[in-house]
């Protein structure tokens, strides 16, 4: 239970040192932010140690790929995962659709999740679904960078559209 605390802990923070970071990023290259964000994966990277090394080093540059988002905002609400599949190189895969909900095209950064039955980490990848139009929905998919064993459940780890 405490694993499963700390990993959880540590999500929440990575999510919401990203999702400030974003919101403040800047091409000036003055970045107040970019101390959290590095806090952040520090601080992921002493949850991994429950976790195995691929799903560490999986999560580490999912943090680094959306922390290169610029402006993005929360887009949690405007994502959906279907059903997990296993691919022909035994990776698994999810599809994502994502609704764009302003009123000019989006492009989004899904970070997607895949646990195991008991909520331990197994791996995470970001998915772009770039330039949506204004209304509509946008299609991608998740796959796994490693074969996974078992029960896989996916999980939006976090959504930005920027």
């Amino acid at each position: 239970m405490t694993g499963r605390w700390v990993r959880a802990a540590a999500g929440g923070l990575l999510a919401g040192a990203v999702l400030t970071g974003t919101a403040a990023c800047s091409d000036d290259g003055d970045n107040p932010v970019s101390g959290a964000v590095s806090e952040a994966a520090s601080a992921v990277a002493s949850a991994a140690e429950g976790i195995s090394d691929a799903a560490s080093e999986a999560a580490e540059k999912a943090e680094r790929q959306m922390s290169e988002v610029k402006d993005g905002v929360d887009a949690g609400d405007e994502v959906k995962l279907g059903a997990p599949a296993t691919d022909g190189d035994g990776r698994t895969t999810v599809p994502v659709t994502v609704h764009n909900t302003d009123d000019k095209p989006r492009s989004f950064a899904v970070q997607v999740e895949y646990k195991d039955d008991g909520g331990k980490l197994l791996d995470t990848v970001v998915v772009t679904v770039s330039d949506v139009p204004a209304g509509k929905d946008g299609d991608g998919t998740a796959r796994s960078t490693h074969k996974l064993d078992g029960q896989v459940t996916p999980e939006v780890a976090t959504a930005l559209r920027y």
